[in-house]
């Protein structure tokens, strides 16, 4: 079989949490499924000697699988971000931070994180709006509209990166997908490029109800905690299943 279609399985065992995805790992000689995550990073099993999964906390990786191989004595060291969802419309938080934080990371200019604040209820919006609380993005006026847009769009590689990869040693270089639906346990493992281009490609709207689009990716208010005032913070959310629709195409 393919590699690129043994990336997509039907589970026999299933899935509780990225604990289960340790467990797997480090009982790889036993484990089918591990195995053929190995090979669909590129490893042969008859060159692996040994293999270290440990979780990291805190991070765009959830799991590091660290490998060691024969003869070489050179330890490879895999960061995989696990997505679990339960139906095909899932939607995964993948980041949130208050708009300066962002503003920090990626230098955006004081225009644009204005409309950014008022879009998210961090500060009052400065007209009328439909929600008190916030503007919706389809509220501020063409010209403001275009400034946010035309932002985006500029730095749109590196947003769908960081929020996606991140940045550094743990920056994750696999996403697996992990669908539990009825008595069925589906999964996908895909290169962290594949998913960059996947979810992060394609144009930058406003849509009807007044949210922000980048590609597949939503980009909104966060909302609820009780109205605590983290409900105002910017947050980013994909649907990790889209990725087994894509499967066939790929």
């Amino acid at each position: 079989m393919d590699l690129v279609q043994r990336g997509s399985q039907t589970a026999k065992d299933g899935f509780r949490n990225e604990d289960d995805i340790v467990i797997k790992f480090n009982n790889w000689q036993k484990d089918n499924e591990a195995k053929l995550w190995l090979e669909y990073m590129g490893y042969k099993l008859e060159d692996i000697e040994y293999v270290k999964v440990i979780k990291v906390a805190k991070a765009k990786t959830d799991v590091q699988v660290q490998i060691t191989i024969k003869l070489k004595k050179i330890i490879d060291a895999q960061n995989i971000q696990v997505k679990l969802v339960s139906n095909n419309s899932g939607f995964n938080q993948i980041d949130k931070r208050w708009v300066d934080n962002y503003v920090e990371l990626w230098n955006i200019p004081n225009d644009v994180s204005s409309l950014l604040k008022q879009y998210t209820g961090e500060t009052k919006p400065t007209f009328n709006t439909k929600d008190k609380r916030r503007a919706f993005a389809n509220e501020f006026n063409d010209q403001e509209q275009m400034k946010l847009i035309k932002w985006i769009k500029n730095n749109q590689s590196l947003i769908v990166s960081d929020i996606l990869k991140g940045r550094g040693q743990l920056a994750a270089e696999w996403m697996l997908v992990v669908q539990k639906a009825n008595s069925t346990t589906k999964w996908i493992l895909n290169s962290m490029n594949y998913c960059l281009n996947f979810f992060g490609n394609g144009d930058v709207v406003i849509t009807g109800r007044g949210s922000i689009r980048i590609g597949q990716i939503t980009m909104q208010r966060k909302g609820g905690d009780g109205g605590r005032d983290t409900a105002n913070m910017l947050q980013f959310k994909i649907n990790p299943a889209l990725l087994f629709k894509n499967e066939i195409t790929k």
